[in-house]
């Protein structure tokens, strides 16, 4: 056991860019591919995320210190700051639950693979931590490890069918033929678009604005070019941020940089994962059915989609304008701003690229975020506290986390099992079932869809 433990921990430590093409070249040629194809495509999946994190480096380098000035300009007096996934990440792996997360994951999904109450096949390993800080917080909440792996196991479970359902909009909107979502916040916070997109579509006049890049090039030509959108929104920061003129400009160039080079990043991802993609769907179909299946990747190849990254950059100053106006609120949104586009990854897709509908569906996100994050503060701090984490400068700092710290399974997992406030529970218990109900309602009406689609196709030769 303790062989395993320190594998994987040597596994996780050396991070997606290095791990994942590790394990995608051993699928790879346990499918069937060329060893030498099989060690490019790893290689080439390898280099994506290097470049992502480069890119979300560079995002983080120049929009942190913005978002920081925008707080102290302002004088926001909002006392908890938000750690972001950085922190949260390294306190799951501290934790005592964090040496069996993985194992316990890997093993939820295989159960699931061969129950058929999954498609998904996870490969994303690193991104567990998602399901390591749940079972860590039960763990405080109850101190009981029990229901602290029972917290892994749920978590598990529903990021898994949160990838099923989604997966139609991962290959319709994004283009990504195979591939599933099923960690992280978009995860989590994709089915409050669900209902939002539904109602908008009702409301006269409302239903036919469409905010999207194509529509603003159109109406005001150069302006519409991803490019310079993300321009003209890091300048937009800088102005809010108080920077004189050549930080604006320079905060401008990054944003567009980050606009132009994000997609192409992920071009290098996508081409290193089709023929593993490929293989092991041919591979999996013949033994299991003909079923399709898809591969759990690591969300991040979503900003490869420009109004992903538009969206992140508009919520930098909105996200912050949120925690401001809500009542009761101590969380100051910090560590999370740079990578705030993961909360609506999801939703531009549900969205179809509508960035006035995205706008409106990530404040509701963005509000019920800091809301539960909020009320996870004595849970997170204690996550640090026991993991003696250099986040805590003395007795009385707290720190929150918006990434999974402010997910509704963590929050319904905790208060769940040890409610401290049962009118909360009640709220975003009965909200997100509400939202759950509406996304399998509509995965159901795609997949409907697509099986009339394929019989068309059918019927007509083609």
């Amino acid at each position: 056991m303790q062989f395993f433990e320190n594998l994987m921990g040597g596994l996780v430590g050396l991070g997606p860019s290095v791990m994942l093409p590790i394990v995608m070249a051993i699928i790879a040629i346990c499918c069937g591919v060329r060893l030498g194809r099989a060690v490019r495509s790893g290689m080439l999946i390898g280099v994506g995320f290097v470049g992502i994190g480069l890119i979300v480096g560079l995002m983080t380098d120049n929009l942190g210190p913005a978002a920081h000035a925008m707080s102290d300009r302002f004088g926001l007096s909002l006392s908890v700051v938000d750690v972001g996934w950085p922190g949260a990440a390294p306190l799951s792996w501290a934790s005592p639950i964090a040496a069996v997360a993985i194992p316990i994951a890997i093993l939820v999904n295989l159960v699931m693979l061969f129950t058929r109450t999954t498609r998904v096949i996870n490969l994303d390993v690193w991104n567990i931590w998602h399901f390591a800080f749940s079972g860590a917080l039960v763990h405080l909440a109850t101190g009981s490890y029990a229901l602290a792996v029972s917290g892994v196991v749920i978590h598990a479970v529903v990021a898994y069918k949160l990838g099923d359902w989604f997966a139609p909009v991962v290959e319709d909107y994004f283009g990504l033929e195979g591939v599933a979502m099923p960690h992280g916040t978009q995860a989590w916070m994709a089915p409050v678009a669900v209902p939002i997109d539904w109602l908008l579509d009702r409301i006269p006049v409302v239903r036919d604005i469409n905010l999207d890049p194509e529509f603003i090039e159109k109406r005001f030509g150069v302006f519409g070019d991803p490019m310079v959108i993300g321009g003209v929104l890091g300048v937009a920061i800088g102005a809010l941020a108080g920077y004189e003129l050549g930080k604006m400009l320079k905060l401008g160039i990054m944003m567009g940089a980050v606009m132009v080079l994000m997609p192409r990043i992920v071009g290098c991802i996508v081409e290193g994962l089709l023929p593993i993609s490929d293989a092991a769907k041919a591979k999996l179909q013949n033994r299991l059915s003909g079923e399709k299946f898809y591969l759990g990747l690591d969300p991040s190849i979503m900003l490869g989609d420009s109004r992903v990254v538009a969206a992140g950059l508009l919520f930098v100053p909105l996200t912050i304008l949120v925690a401001i106006v809500m009542p009761g609120n101590e969380v100051l949104p910090f560590g999370d701003l740079p990578t705030v586009g993961f909360f609506v990854a999801m939703a531009v897709g549900i969205h179809r690229g509508n960035l006035f509908r995205t706008l409106i569906s990530g404040t509701v996100i963005m509000g019920v975020t800091i809301w539960i994050a909020n009320q996870s503060i004595h849970l997170t701090t204690q996550l640090a506290q026991a993991s003696g984490s250099a986040l805590i400068k003395n007795a009385s700092t707290r720190v929150a986390a918006l990434d999974q710290g402010g997910s509704p399974i963590t929050y319904l997992l905790t208060q769940g099992l040890n409610m401290t406030n049962a009118m909360g529970f009640v709220a975003i218990g009965l909200a997100y079932l509400f939202c759950i109900a509406c996304t399998i309602r509509l995965h159901r009406a795609k997949q409907a869809r697509r099986r009339r689609e394929l019989a068309l196709q059918v019927d007509t030769g083609m």
